[in-house]
């Protein structure tokens, strides 16, 4: 796994700046007071800290943005960093300024002098979460960032804090490596394997094999993998660190995507590597639950496929058996997500028993087209619910927006010869898709689900993360976890 960058918390101390090696950053609110630690960088700057914060380009920084002092007199570091952040920011401010740290340090090292400003384990936050970058597959050896020490006024509160959310950052890391892998190094088997090592942590894993999901009558996601030499899979994770019915979350896990008999263009394929972004996201929520040793059972599900043409790929016209019951007419077998989604669904309601369900998938271009790359689609059956998960999202700083079912689109799905078709034609692509999804969601269940297909991988920098994996979806849903499911005691 990339490993993250390490983060120290200590007492503040001036005298050790002149000699600090690397980068040496400073918050600074915007009318430009100094602290105690940037007087004591202004005087060995002769003045430098103070001339740059009266000038116009301290002026037109936005809150968490940087303004770099390059090989400053006086000092062993190679740059002084002046951030502009109020004393009590929010939290994400905080991890905004983390983050453009973490760009204007890169590989260096980095002392933080955060005195007394509010959320440094937030700063941290962003500051490692910016920070990653994929490099396994390249052949020369991984350079792991540089240490980084935050001197604050409370380091053993900071210290504690952050731990805490290193968690959420390792979950993170994990999900990004899973959804950045080739699909020749990450098929179904060797996710699964990577799945399998959570039992280190305390994650109970069970892993179902073809067999075993053809006993159970999982007829719509065996027959995506049809075509594939690789075997299908079901991985089952159980975190049981509290009382009750579990939480379910159930992702997509389409390693490599070509559409199947329903060919994708060869334009831009490559990018379907990332089709099981909603497995690696439950994996990296699965994981950061464990690490922080969360107070509540949660049970993570993946259908592991890959969607292949063969001689003996599933064909457009076919009808296939879901685990359900019913029957689906296969019109699109690029509208492959779903029948996957469908088994795993209908078994994790009838094995684990959940007290509610989120599933997660890179499931429909059309999300794309409806809200682009800054929110993820969310569909719901209870207002409550989805309710709760959009304020854990926007609290994380994670885009999410809601969007209708009704039964007009769900009559789209109507087929003659099965009891649905698994594509409702053009028009509300990613509603017809959800609501194909929700005839597998039994009465009175609480159900959400997110079409993470434009924010799972992105193809410019964000606020948190360099171009690519994004993560999307731990840390919300690692909210959703603590504020609604976790014991208080």
């Amino acid at each position: 796994m990339t490993e993250l960058r390490s983060v120290e918390f200590a007492g503040v101390d001036l005298e050790a700046l002149a000699g600090a090696e690397g980068r040496v950053a400073v918050l600074i609110p915007a009318e430009g007071t100094l602290s105690p630690g940037a007087r004591r960088l202004n005087r060995l700057t002769k003045g430098a800290v103070a001339r740059a914060v009266e000038s116009e380009g301290w002026s037109g920084l936005k809150p968490g943005e940087v303004l770099t002092l390059a090989w400053p007199a006086g000092m062993a570091a190679e740059a002084v960093d002046l951030v502009k952040l109020e004393r009590r920011p929010t939290r994400a401010e905080a991890r905004k300024a983390g983050a453009a740290l973490a760009v204007a340090a890169g590989k260096s090292a980095l002392c933080v002098l955060a005195e007394n400003t509010r959320f440094p384990e937030e700063l941290a936050l962003g500051l490692v979460l910016r920070g990653y970058a994929f490099t396994a597959r390249k052949s020369a050896p991984a350079e792991t960032p540089a240490g980084a020490t935050v001197q604050c006024k409370t380091p053993e509160e900071a210290a504690e804090a952050y731990a805490d959310r290193r968690a959420v950052a390792e979950g993170v890391f994990f999900t990004r490596d899973l959804v950045s892998e080739p699909t020749n190094v990450l098929g179904t088997v060797e996710f699964a394997n990577r799945l399998e090592a959570l039992r280190e942590l305390g994650v109970e894993v069970e892993v179902l094999d073809e067999d075993r999901m053809a006993e159970l009558g999982m007829g719509a996601l065996l027959g995506v993998g049809m075509g594939s030499a690789m075997p299908s899979k079901l991985v089952i994770m159980r975190w049981k660190g509290g009382e009750g019915a579990p939480l379910a979350l159930i992702g997509k896990g389409v390693v490599f995507d070509t559409g199947g008999i329903s060919l994708k263009p060869a334009q831009g394929m490559e990018d379907m590597t990332m089709d099981m972004g909603g497995a690696g996201v439950v994996s990296g929520v699965m994981k950061t639950l464990a690490l922080r040793q969360a107070k509540a059972n949660v049970v993570g599900l993946v259908g592991l496929v890959e969607n292949m043409p063969s001689d003996r790929a599933q064909r457009p016209g076919d009808i296939v058996t879901s685990m359900k019951g019913d029957t689906i007419e296969v019109i699109n077998t690029d509208a492959e997500g779903r029948l996957v989604l469908a088994d795993v669904m209908w078994h994790a309601q009838a094995a684990e028993g959940p007290a509610a369900m989120v599933d997660l998938a890179t499931l429909t271009g059309a999300c794309i087209i409806a809200l682009g790359h800054e929110n993820a689609a969310v569909f719901s059956n209870d207002d409550g619910f989805a309710g709760d998960f959009l304020k854990s999202a926007a609290s994380e700083g994670e885009g999410a927006w809601r969007l209708p079912l009704g039964q007009a689109y769900d009559d789209q799905l109507k087929s003659q010869k099965a009891d649905m078709k698994n594509v409702g034609g053009r028009p509300a692509g990613s509603i017809t898709a959800a609501q194909f999804l929700q005839r597998f969601v039994k009465d009175g269940m609480p159900w959400i689900h997110l079409d993470i297909a434009g924010v799972a991988q992105v193809s410019k920098d964000t606020e948190l993360s360099p171009k690519g994996a994004t993560g999307w979806g731990v840390m919300a849903l690692d909210r959703l976890v603590r504020d609604r499911f976790e014991s208080k005691e």
